[in-house]
């Protein structure tokens, strides 16, 4: 066996480091007559290879490229990548619910961010039972590089890889120690962000251990607090008819006029009213109509962006058995909280049947009320706890057979997610029937259920008419009551996924333009998930979201074999012609077995240019959530065709006659009121659900590329590449506009059934769940120029421009009559047309300044109506409808750090995120965000200052 020091010491470091090094190595090893020098593994290959460059475009942000930028979070670094889709979940969404929320992901060419797969030194990252791969429990102070795979990949590493991957590697033997403190908030003093780290490594000969340990703290901003959020849903257009009708001060309608005070063709409609200021809320002649003026704003309690708290620790260690043996884990705990806070619960009796009753206290005229009240005094709250355990150990090694060196490794992989959710705010339903019952007022002053001869014990009366913070018995300032009604619940869920694997690469022959290079290797693999929603949800005894049980697992087994073939070397237009292949059989326990396939080629025709090229097929398999999930609720947004007013209104169609919807009905929003925009959110909540019998999606991406370093230009890489991504069968929610329009416009009655209407028209109930309905492809281009200028008296200069420019991004779907039409997003919200990132960086001496603006293009969204103000292309036509549209202007945010080398062995850096205080346009759509604004971009100035000290 050949004795292989220099190659074993390489292939442990990270690539840059071991690219930084080889020259050296080379040196000693021609000195010694060993000819093989050590190969390194690229994100999207097995192979190991001593050339970096290959046929897929990869994006690698060093060390360094994250410490020059003022993000705290690995997610937040990779949002503002050009290739990066909208934010999944973002913190700009704190009415979002479920399992998922409260974690950083990342979205590759806006496919999803379930199709993007996450590695953390090559092994996955670990999901939710939704298959979100949460970003945030990797410590920022641990990373040495993120490797970015911008190509469909599932033929190395299976489902999910449809977008690209990407592979966050970490430190390893570092020897020393290092300390990092973080400070920055927002120029209007909120929003404060705390950061502080330290990592420790000690190398032996034969092995080391490093230590990194992480706390980071970002304070939550609130909506109050931003010129598009603070006036409402609108923004700064915003008006009081905008807001809910539904506000602190209660209103009631009077039964003896209006009957069961639902709107009805033949009778007038009911008037709801409210108290006067300083009335008595027993007295009927006390009341007057409620106006918009009396509307509520529900902004003013809600958070525009999540708090977060991270603590994290990761542990390396490795080391080496044999010269040619050696063994590496990698431990990892993380404990992320997140905090919501929307406004009180807009309550309505009517919804759930809890008319405050003729035998209270209360009631102003002896027969059953109803009324709606928001519960101001209480708002909603969520606290999203999650605990991160990731064990991933594995030995590796080499040797050599028949003159051939030959690689592998055999690992494992343990990671648990375990999440609980505490909510606070949304009304016990049980509680509530009690405090609207009889009731008395005690001697006390104090409002009780039940009459004075039998009073229920430890029960509590409410006053739902009289307004927040006036006092008096019943009122739900009372701490007290407020103990009686809104209990605290209590949501958990785990998920687990266990790995085994097991690799060999190495070269097989020798051709004539080199070594036929092979990996091929075998994966078991678990995944186990459980999402048990508090008893109030299951049993839908709240005012929240009603939810039930997911619970499920499988497994998989599968096998891969990738051939790298060298087929030209050395020749005239042919310094290099290779060919990459690659298949993956997956078998899965819970739907079958599927191959995927991926081609590659590689052409140097020149030392200066490669031609890069790849077909991929994909899938991404469904989840646990996906099969095996329980019922979820929401309130929708959509159009109800038999709603007269209503886009392409059929009312009084037959279909419309037999539901039993009234000639002249017109849609309710919220507060039954009637819509005059569409789409309209439904006053009651609609159920979705899973679906077993899903089958995965598939994909088909290409790419083909340019790089080209021109030798008369040092410093000088220019790369160009073209992608094209197909995906069918995509799992998607069953739409309730597709359902209704199937249903009332095409006649087809097997759509109709789960829709329940009222008397009155409306529908109060409607289930939707998960089809494999979706079909879409996306088609762009990525430029990459990076030019190092040569030093220069007044310094070094480097610049970085990176562009993203999306030609389609077409999804398909059907029009009003039901016709198959190709729907065309380039520009809609959140998927621009054009993203591009320019970055300067200026050394002198230890003195260094990066400056970096990021550009994005217009938007357009469709116009909530057709004033001028609001529409400024009423005139649009698509796919032979109207489509009027109002379209946004571009967007530049510019970034600036500047850092001193201290001669103590640190470095200072103070900067700026948006440092001109840039606003964005308003987006009435509130893309990725709860608010008229896209919730991408950045809210404000955010200054920040960073030490780092090393020892």
């Amino acid at each position: 066996m050949k004795f292989r020091t220099p190659a074993v010491r390489l292939g442990l470091l990270p690539a840059g480091i071991a690219i930084a090094l080889t020259p050296a190595f080379a040196s000693a090893q021609d000195a010694a007559g060993a000819t093989t020098l050590d190969r390194l593994e690229v994100t999207g290959s097995r192979i190991r290879s001593a050339n970096v460059e290959t046929q897929q475009p990869i994006m690698t942000l060093s060390r360094e490229n994250l410490e020059k930028q003022g993000f705290t979070s690995v997610a937040d670094v990779l949002q503002n990548l050009t290739s990066a889709g909208s934010p999944a979940i973002s913190r700009s969404e704190a009415l979002a619910s479920g399992e998922n929320v409260g974690g950083y992901y990342i979205d590759i060419r806006n496919l999803g961010a379930t199709r993007t797969l996450v590695l953390m030194n090559g092994k996955r990252l670990g999901a939710t039972s939704g298959g979100y791969q949460d970003l945030s429990q990797i410590p920022m102070s641990a990373i040495e590089r993120i490797e970015i795979l911008k190509d469909g990949a599932s033929a190395i590493y299976g489902s999910d890889a449809i977008a690209g991957v990407v592979n966050v590697i970490t430190r390893k033997r570092f020897d020393g120690a290092e300390a990092s403190a973080y400070v920055g908030q927002f120029s209007e003093g909120d929003g404060k962000t705390d950061q502080y780290s330290f990592t420790l490594g000690a190398e032996g000969e034969r092995g080391g251990v490093t230590l990194s340990a992480e706390y980071s703290k970002q304070d939550p901003v609130w909506a109050k607090n931003r010129w598009f959020s603070k006036d409402g849903g609108l923004g700064p257009n915003t008006t009081n008819e905008d807001w809910s009708p539904i506000g602190p001060n209660s209103v009631w309608c009077d039964p003896r006029v209006f009957g069961d005070c639902k709107p009805a063709k033949g009778k007038p409609d009911p008037i709801w009213q409210t108290l006067n200021p300083g009335g008595d809320p027993t007295n009927p002649n006390d009341y007057h109509q409620l106006t918009p003026a009396e509307y509520a704003n529900a902004n003013q309690q809600m958070m525009l962006q999540t708090g977060i708290e991270r603590k994290s620790v990761y542990i390396n260690g490795n080391y080496d058995f044999t010269d040619a043996v050696t063994f590496n884990a990698d431990l990892l705990y993380n404990d992320r909280t997140t905090d919501q806070q929307i406004a009180g619960y807009p309550y309505q009796s009517q919804s759930f049947g809890t008319p405050l009753s003729a035998d209270s206290a209360f009631n102003p005229i002896g027969q059953d009320v109803e009324f709606r009240r928001r519960l101001w005094e209480v708002p909603r709250t969520t606290e999203s706890k999650l605990k991160t355990l990731r064990f991933a150990p594995s030995i590796s090694g080499f040797f050599e057979f028949a003159d051939k060196s030959f690689d592998w490794n055999v690992g494992a992989l343990w990671n648990r997610n375990e999440v609980t959710k505490t909510n606070h705010g949304d009304m016990s339903l049980i509680a509530a029937r009690q405090a609207l019952g009889q009731s008395f007022v005690d001697a006390d002053g104090v409002a009780r259920c039940g009459t004075a001869a039998k009073p229920i014990d430890g029960c509590y009366a409410w006053n739902p008419l009289l307004p927040a913070g006036v006092a008096g018995p019943g009122s739900l300032d009372s701490k007290e009551l407020q103990q009686f009604l809104f209990p605290t619940f209590t949501t958990t869920g785990v998920s687990k996924t266990t790995s085994f694997t097991a690799d060999l690469s190495g070269s097989i022959v020798a051709l004539p333009a080199g070594d036929l290079g092979f990996a091929v290797g075998v994966e078991h693999r678990k995944e186990e998930g459980r999402y048990v929603p508090d008893a109030f949800a299951q049993s839908g005894e709240y005012t929240g979201l009603a939810s039930t049980t997911t619970s499920g697992d499988y497994s998989l087994d599968e096998v891969y074999l990738e051939l790298n073939v060298p087929v030209l070397a050395d020749m005239a237009f042919a310094k290099e012609l290779t060919l990459n292949v690659a298949s993956r059989y997956s078998d899965y326990s819970n739907f079958g077995d599927t191959v995927n396939s991926k081609f590659g080629i590689t052409w140097r025709p020149t030392d200066d240019l490669l031609v890069r090229g790849t077909y991929a097929e994909g899938f991404r398999a469904p989840t646990i959530d996906n099969m095996y999930g329980g019922t979820g609720s929401s309130f929708e947004k959509y159009i109800d065709p038999c709603g007269v007013g209503a886009p392409a209104s059929v009312n009084g169609n037959a279909a419309c006659n037999a539901a039993g919807v009234p000639l002249g009905y017109v849609q309710v929003g919220q507060g039954l009121v009637p819509c005059s925009t569409y789409p309209c959110a439904t006053p009651d909540q609609f159920i979705n659900g899973s679906n077993p019998n899903l089958k995965p999606e598939t994909s088909k991406s290409k790419t083909a590329g340019l790089v080209w370093s021109p030798r008369w230009v040092q410093g000088l890489d220019i790369s160009l590449d073209w992608y094209n991504y197909q995906i069918k069968d995509m799992i998607i929610q069953d739409s309730v506009d597709r359902i209704l329009r199937d249903c009332y416009t095409l006649g087809n009655s097997a759509r109709c059934e789960g829709i329940v209407r009222e008397a009155d028209g409306h529908i109060s109930k409607m289930f939707y769940g998960l089809a494999n309905l979706g079909q879409m492809e996306t088609e762009g281009y990525d430029l990459g120029v990076k030019y190092r200028l040569p030093e220069l008296a007044i310094g070094k200069f480097s610049i970085d421009w990176q562009t993203t420019y999306t030609a389609k991004y077409d999804e398909a779907g059907q029009n009003s009559t039901g016709e198959n039409i190709t729907i065309g997003n380039v520009g809609s919200a959140g998927i621009f047309r054009l993203r591009s990132n320019v970055g300067v960086n200026w050394e002198y001496g230890d003195f260094g300044v990066n400056y970096t603006a990021r550009y994005y293009s217009g938007m357009k969204e469709s116009c909530i109506d057709l004033d001028s103000f609001w529409c400024n292309a009423p005139d649009h036509i698509a796919n032979g409808e109207d489509d009027p549209l109002r379209k946004t202007g571009s967007n530049t945010f510019h970034d600036l750090q500047v850092n001193w080398k201290a001669p103590w062995d640190a470095t200072i850096a103070v900067g700026a995120n948006n440092v001109f205080n840039h606003r964005g346009a308003l987006q009435y759509s509130a893309p990725n965000s709860d608010f008229a604004y896209y919730g991408g971009f950045d809210i404000g100035r955010f200054l920040y200052m960073k030490y780092t000290q090393r020892f």
